[in-house]
């Protein structure tokens, strides 16, 4: 009862991530493809990057009437920077605009994050529903495995009776049977971590909302009153001093003072490590908005960092192609336990619903 219910209240959300996480997992090549992600030319050896002041500069110039809300560097694209705009420092975020600038020329290179796979992506996140979306597909994600756990407990059991791989053909039912369980046993493993990271994913805004009113409100203590600056430092200077107040480790991106992820008052650049790992977790520097200087430097607390950790472990962006392409295989053979569940359960609904029409009784007692 357990398995079936919970299987069936989430089947057709599920059957919807996952149909929406397929191209996810190659969204990098697909916008690519496309031309959503722009690349710049190859620098000649020992070009100089242009400052990030005028690269800020020329965001703003590109996006008259907006401001700078972040400034990001792609690990896998050192050469580029990405500007986001948007109405104002506090603006919605599907209201941004992103695009991308020539690290070496500080010329436009295109917008960023657009076209397709922005529609299979907040599909994927939220539905389009905002925060209430992302909770209701966490809620989903948990019958997810709630329905994995009661199926291990379920048939267990049935299939230490057949060998495994065993597919009957005594019936299409049976055969659908073998097969939802021979698929469902290879993509245990992976379900179990792609749906636990998915529920995870969901939280994001309540982990950030923890951090800011705990640990972050604690590193800004000492300037709680003040204005927002009137003038904001140099970029380049404030960033030189988050990489002496972080050594060994590079810039992921800047917040502007008044965005979600700083306060009001402060700059707040996050660094990242340069191992495979630790270039998923984050630390934030704190630096005052109007001289730059250091104010707080302190690593996120664990619930954060298993987000960082979790995010790109849900579309397999961890081991490059291979793994993408293992992913992929993992998407569509769920997809095919997911189909052939709601298959049975409906296979299963007609035959008791033709047995008491016929009136007989559902159960024969053995000859």
């Amino acid at each position: 009862m357990v398995h079936t219910w919970s299987s069936l209240i989430s089947t057709l959300f599920l059957l919807l991530l996952c149909v929406t996480g397929l191209p996810l997992i190659f969204h990098h090549e697909i916008d690519e493809l496309l031309g959503y992600d722009p690349k710049p030319e190859i620098a000649q050896p020992g070009a100089v990057k242009r400052s990030i002041d005028e690269i800020a500069r020329t965001a703003l110039a590109n996006d008259p009437g907006r401001v700078l809300q972040y400034i990001l560097w792609d690990k896998d694209e050192p050469n580029t920077v990405i500007a986001f705009t948007n109405n104002k420092v506090d603006g919605d975020p599907d209201a941004a605009t992103l695009r991308a600038y020539d690290a070496h020329t500080a010329k436009p290179l295109g917008s960023v994050g657009g076209g397709p796979m922005l529609i299979f992506l907040k599909l994927h996140v939220d539905m389009f529903a905002g925060q209430p979306g992302k909770l209701f597909l966490g809620a989903m994600g948990f019958l997810f495995l709630v329905a994995i756990i009661s199926g291990v407990v379920l048939y267990w059991p049935f299939t230490r009776r057949l060998s495994f791989g065993t597919l009957r053909d005594k019936s299409r039912r049976i055969a659908w049977f073998d097969w939802h369980n021979l698929l469902g046993a290879i993509t245990i493993a992976w379900a179990l971590v792609v749906g636990a990271t998915g529920v995870i994913n969901t939280l994001a805004e309540v982990m950030l909302g923890q951090w800011k009113a705990n640990e972050l409100a604690d590193m800004v203590k000492p300037y709680a009153g003040k204005p927002p600056p009137v003038h904001l430092a140099s970029l380049d200077a404030t960033l030189e001093k988050a990489r002496k107040a972080a050594p060994d480790m590079n810039v992921s991106f800047v917040a502007f003072p008044g965005t979600p992820f700083t306060s009001s008052h402060h700059f707040a650049v996050f660094m990242r490590g340069d191992t495979p790992l630790t270039s998923r977790l984050l630390k934030p520097v704190l630096l005052d908005g109007e001289t730059g200087e250091v104010s707080d430097a302190r690593d996120l607390p664990v619930y954060l960092k298993a987000l960082l950790v979790s995010q790109p472990l849900h579309f397999g962006d961890y081991g490059g192609m291979p793994l993408k392409i293992i992913w992929a295989l993992l998407d569509i053979m769920t997809i095919v336990v997911i189909g052939s569940g709601l298959y049975l359960w409906i296979v299963k609904r007609r035959k008791h619903r033709s047995h008491a029409i016929a009136g007989q009784p559902l159960l024969q007692p053995s000859k």
